[in-house]
Formats: structure tokens, C-alpha cells, sequence
């Protein structure tokens, strides 16, 4: 990894020149309830009947509608991820499809227009997508943020419509305002959550679990950004194919002198825990972290237990994105990719 100048993350001159990378994080609370706001109306608007006889989701975060309704959607849901809709989609159905220059969205809106679907579309009003979605069946959240604040109104619309649980949409602002407080750059390191996962994987290769459904799905997304954080691999994956490479890691020589031998780059564990795992998810945390202690890795945890499975979600999704980006101000990349 390039390398890590701790002192860069309390340097105030360092983190104003990062404020494009922390700013947009910790502005995602009042950017949802500026949403919210907006798509007031429209979601007002929707209506438990008719019940659709599926839904099929397209666009960025298609699969975290899917892993949020999933357990309980008391009609079949899928994400799909390719161009066009099944041959099965027509009249019957619901799709919802997300973000407005999207390739994917844009193929299904229009051919769910074509096949009379009734279509949920969430987008900037202007945009291409809003363009090809307009019908007599189509109902438009006129949305301008980002993917995550777009999924979470979606989520209260799919609601709305009998298919999903109450989102707490106030909730969740405030679990993303909480989050931006905690891991503000005014807090130093041995107050600051964030920072200290930064710190912990500065000489490290992350490898990042989570238990849960969505803490599955945040493990991914947080591994995307400290992979774009670090330049260098960086794995997401389930404790069956994290097991075998810890299990791999020669066990820390503590005699080693760091100072006059080349240190190779060691894994680092990253748990996340949300509390909702079940008993399975329990006995592989425990066996993920007895592997990484008797091998040296330092385990990386980012928890919360308070809240419901959205909550928890972006509680867990923004304190690793805060990580990522002080992981790249600390590497020297906050201005860009070398």
C-alpha cells in the first residue's frame, strides 16, 4: 500500500483539502430529508391496490431493495441485472427502475412502458429516464440524490404500495447525522471511530464480512470504497472463502525489526456486525476472529444493535465509508487517483 502519514488525518490544512470526499457522507442525512420532501406527494399518491403479482427492480441499488425486502415481500422479488425484462413481466407486474442515465433502467422502463407494466421510477424529473418511463402507468419520484437516498424513499414507496415494512425514513436521517458527528473530522483519532478503522488498515489488505443480509451488502459496498481508498484489492466475501486465506497468513514473526526488513502487506479484517445475524452468522463471526488472532490479523469491527435492518444498514454503510476516506487522505490520494 502507498504509505499511511497518520498525522495527515489531523492536519486541519490536509482534511480541508479532503472536504470533497467527507462532505458529501456526512451531508446524506439532510439530503434525504430534502428528498423526502420532494417526493412528498407522489409517494402519498401510491396505493396498496391492486397488489402486483411481482416486482422486478433495475439500477443502482436494486440488490439492497431486494436484500431489505426479500424476507417478507409477500410477492416473488427479483433484481435484475441485465438489459430488458424477463419474458414473464407484463400488466400484472410492478417494475422499478433507478437511476437516470442508467443503461439497465433505461431498457426496462421502456419496455415496461411497451408491455403496459406498471412502472415506479425514481429519477431526476428532466432526466432520460423520466423521459422513457412517461405513461398512463407510470408513477415518477422525482429524485436528484444519490443511489442510497434514492433506495430508501423507493423502499418507503414499495411500502406504501404493500409490499414492504414501515421505513422510518426520519430514522434513518438521523442514524446518517449521528454517523457523520461520530466520525467528524474535528474528533481525533482516539475518539473517532472511522479514523481508527483508517489507522488499523494502513499496512493492510482488507478483507471485510459481514453477517447479516445487509451487512453482507454493506461489506460490499464499503470494500468498493476502500478499494478506490487504496488502490489495491480489497475482498468482500463470506467467511467460507475468508477462512481459507486467513488460515493462509504466515502467523506474525514478533521478533521481526520493521525498520530493517521488508514487511509484507498482512490482511486485515473488517466485521461487520448489525446484530440481525443468525445463529449461523454468530459461529462464523467467532470463527473468523479466533482464525485472524491466531495468525496476528488485527479484527476491524464496525456495530450497531439499535434501530431497524435500514438503520443499521446506513449506521454500518457510512462509518466504513468515512474509514475509506480517511484511508485516502491518509495515503495522499485525496486529490485524485495517481
Amino acid at each position: 500500500m502507498t504509505d499511511f502519514d497518520d498525522a495527515s488525518l489531523e492536519d486541519a490544512a490536509v482534511v480541508r483539502a479532503a472536504d470533497h470526499l467527507l462532505r458529501p457522507i456526512a451531508e446524506a442525512g439532510a439530503r434525504l430529508r430534502r428528498e423526502k420532501l420532494k417526493v412528498a406527494e407522489q409517494l402519498d399518491a401510491l396505493s396498496p391496490e391492486p397488489m402486483p403479482r411481482a416486482i422486478i427492480a433495475f439500477g443502482p441499488e436494486s440488490r439492497l431493495l431486494r436484500a431489505v425486502l426479500e424476507p417478507t415481500c409477500p410477492v416473488p422479488f427479483v433484481a435484475w441485472p441485465r438489459l430488458g425484462l424477463p419474458t414473464w413481466v407484463g400488466p400484472l407486474d410492478l417494475v422499478v427502475a433507478m437511476g437516470a442515465t442508467n443503461p439497465v433502467s433505461l431498457a426496462a422502463a421502456s419496455e415496461a412502458v411497451r408491455r403496459g407494466a406498471r412502472l415506479l421510477a425514481a429519477c431526476p424529473p428532466a432526466s432520460e429516464l423520466a423521459k422513457v418511463s412517461a405513461a398512463r402507468a407510470t408513477t415518477l419520484l422525482p429524485i436528484s440524490a444519490e443511489a442510497l437516498t434514492c433506495a430508501v424513499l423507493v423502499l418507503d414507496g414499495l411500502r406504501r404500495l404493500g409490499v414492504g415494512q414501515q421505513i422510518d425514513i426520519e430514522a434513518v436521517a438521523d442514524a446518517m447525522d449521528l454517523a457523520a458527528s461520530e466520525c467528524s473530522a474535528l474528533r481525533d483519532s482516539s475518539s473517532n471511530p472511522a479514523k481508527r478503522i483508517a489507522l488499523e488498515l494502513a499496512e493492510a489488505q482488507p478483507l471485510v464480512w459481514g453477517g447479516s443480509i445487509l451487512a453482507a451488502r454493506a461489506s460490499r459496498r464499503i470494500a468498493e470504497a476502500l478499494r478506490a481508498a487504496c488502490g489495491q484489492v480489497v475482498l468482500a466475501a463470506d467467511a467460507g472463502a475468508l477462512l481459507p486465506l486467513l488460515g493462509a497468513v504466515p502467523p506474525r514473526d514478533v521478533f521481526a525489526d520493521p525498520f530493517e526488513q521488508t514487511q509484507e502487506c498482512r490482511p486485515g479484517l473488517v466485521v461487520l456486525d448489525d446484530g440481525l445475524g443468525d445463529e449461523l452468522a454468530q459461529a462464523e463471526q467467532r470463527s473468523l476472529a479466533d482464525q485472524a488472532m491466531s495468525r496476528g490479523v488485527l479484527v476491524s469491527r464496525i456495530e450497531c444493535s439499535a434501530g431497524d435492518r435500514v438503520t443499521r444498514y446506513v449506521t454500518l454503510l457510512h462509518h466504513g465509508l468515512f474509514a475509506a476516506a480517511y484511508l485516502q487522505i491518509g495515503c495522499g490520494r485525496q486529490a485524485g487517483y495517481p
